[in-house]
Order: structure tokens, then C-alpha cells, then sequence
């Protein structure tokens, strides 16, 4: 089995942000979520918890960042090509998200950001597969 990776992200209202993923085309998984919880799957092997503050708290000692004034983390997920970069963009900007940083263009990598309702800063990326490779 792959590794899988569980990002948990505390939120505000669990119901605005499951709405802002699923509007981004991401289905939720109602085995592992409820009224305080939301199971976003990105993949087969990507999942974001969306915890109601409260709830994410239950999971540390440590106080919950502000994401609005802190970074906590950089959310960088890869897409298939430099237009699927744009679509999902396009469609965080469309769905309540706000930009983050300028789009990136450097021929191999393209990149543009958004902040999500909660203000997590998400990344996402297009890199040739030749430079990935080594063949740049």
C-alpha cells in the first residue's frame, strides 16, 4: 500500500470549507466526516481533514495558528499540465478563495497560488516531466 497522506487543516465552519473543496471538484468522504469534521479526498492517496478549531485542537498541545496572519504551512499539490493549474485556480478564485502570490513562470514550473476561506496558502504546480526526469 502507498503511503497516504492525512493533512489536517482547522477551519472555521467545516461546511463553508467542504463547499469551497467540493466546488474545486473534490468529492467529500462521509464515512470520516460529521458536524465537526470533513473528509476532503484530493486522491487516492491524499485526503484534508477540515476540523472545526475546536475539534482540531483535540489532535495538540500547541496553540492553533492563525492562518490569516501566520503561515503555518504551504500546501503544494502538483497538476497534470500548466492549464489544469489555471482551471483549479480559476476555480478556487471563483468559489470565495483570494490570490496569494503572482503566478510563477519559470518554463519548466509554472505555478500560481490561492489562500482557501480560511486563509491556508495552497500551491499548485505544473513542472515538465523531462525536467523532472533530468532531460531539461
Amino acid at each position: 500500500m502507498p503511503a497516504m497522506i492525512f493533512l489536517n487543516l482547522p477551519v472555521s465552519d467545516v461546511e463553508v470549507s467542504k463547499t469551497f473543496f467540493e466546488k474545486l471538484g473534490y468529492a467529500s468522504n462521509p464515512q470520516f466526516s460529521d458536524d465537526r469534521t470533513a473528509c476532503v479526498v484530493i486522491s487516492d492517496t491524499i485526503f484534508v481533514m477540515l476540523l472545526e478549531k475546536s475539534r482540531f485542537k483535540d489532535f495538540t498541545k500547541k496553540d492553533v495558528a492563525d492562518a490569516e496572519t501566520t503561515a503555518e504551512a504551504l500546501i503544494c499539490l502538483n497538476a497534470e499540465s500548466r492549464t489544469a493549474v489555471d482551471e483549479l485556480v480559476d476555480a478556487a478564485l471563483a468559489a470565495g478563495g483570494s490570490p496569494a502570490l503572482d503566478p510563477q513562470d519559470h518554463g519548466f514550473m509554472y505555478q500560481r497560488s490561492f489562500l482557501d476561506p480560511d486563509h491556508h496558502q495552497w500551491e499548485i504546480m505544473w513542472m515538465d516531466p523531462a525536467a523532472v526526469a533530468g532531460q531539461s
